[in-house]
């Protein structure tokens, strides 16, 4: 279990005071020479109690404020685990590279494969490089044009989902940020190979649903998927950013729900402690739930699975549960 204290959740105090303790009776122990390993696994044990009470009673609010984690892989994480002899692709053939949306192709446990994804970086200065990722339209146009590709070699295509939306700066909306999304969504309907994608952070808005319109949607366990962030909720249902937990509340965005309601496919469990503690295990699990629901699609004909995907959607609309 990795060390994840560079970043303090509210309800997640009492659980890094045990951590810090661990880790200072460890290095005593290695400074001194003193075996106090007992004491080491009575707060062990303690530590997997507290996460084990903590996490398994999240409210929708504690969930996005995992979710949004800065220590939980990233998409970059994810490829670099996952995705062998990975050559990225630059460019929108119109008017720029974006870097916020990663795109490639590589190979998946020896599937070739389209890689697409957002990436909101590690520290400041990558933060700033992919711009807390949120992509602006050459990076929606550069995921239509490696969709088309993987279209034209028959190639599946995997997507990881990881953003509060799309750019919302004026340059963004002066060269078509709106027809970018929406033409992205359509390509996603249009293309005869599959299409598998995961929510591994947030899932903000139609920045999110531009690669996203899927034949199978997964989400990690406490990850979040909605059209608004539940503060832009609370500023505009209440005047105020003091209810973002009645938002959160409202929203239904949790994976669980959207489990609930057919919006997505699968939720994928997180380690114990959530993403950001074991991050290895995480990508593994992603890893493997991609491949079952990969291994189910490709045999199925381009012409069935473009109909189902369209058919899949069309239906969320038509029989959501309550």
């Amino acid at each position: 279990m990795s060390n994840a204290n560079s970043m303090v959740l509210d309800f997640e105090k009492t659980i890094v005071e045990v951590e810090a303790k661990i880790e200072g009776l460890k290095m005593a122990a290695k400074d001194e020479g003193v075996d106090i390993s007992k004491e080491i696994n009575r707060l062990q044990e303690k530590l997997e109690r507290q996460l084990k009470i903590s996490y398994a009673n999240l409210t929708p609010w504690q969930k996005a404020q995992v979710a949004r984690h800065p220590d939980r892989p990233h998409c970059l994480d994810y490829v670099g685990s996952l995705i062998e002899d990975f050559v990225p692709l630059a460019g929108d053939r119109n008017f720029a590279d974006d870097p916020t949306m990663i795109g490639g192709i590589g190979r998946f446990k020896g599937i070739s494969v389209v890689v697409i994804g957002q990436e909101k970086g590690h520290d400041l200065e990558s933060r700033i490089k992919y711009n807390f990722g949120m992509a602006k339209p050459e990076g929606y146009r550069k995921a239509q044009r490696l969709m088309s590709m993987a279209d034209k070699f028959n190639l599946p295509v995997i997507s990881f989902v990881d953003t509060d939306g799309a750019y919302p700066g004026v340059e963004a909306e002066a060269r078509g940020q709106a027809e970018a999304i929406a033409s992205s969504i359509e390509r996603c309907l249009q293309i005869k190979t599959p299409i598998v994608s995961t929510v591994i952070g947030m899932g903000g808005s139609g920045g999110a649903i531009a690669i996203a319109a899927a034949d199978r949607i997964l989400m990690l366990e406490n990850s979040i998927y909605s059209i608004i962030s539940p503060e832009a909720c609370s500023s505009i249902l209440w005047r105020s950013t003091d209810k973002v937990k009645e938002a959160a509340e409202a929203l239904r965005f949790t994976a669980q729900d959207l489990k609930h309601f057919g919006v997505i496919d699968e939720v994928i469990k997180e380690p114990l402690g959530g993403a950001h503690r074991d991050r290895k295990a995480t990508i593994e699990a992603v890893g493997d739930s991609i491949l079952k629901h990969l291994k189910e699609l490709l045999p199925i004909n381009g012409e069935d699975l473009r109909r189902q995907r369209t058919e899949k959607f069309l239906e969320m609309g038509r029989h959501l549960p309550d």
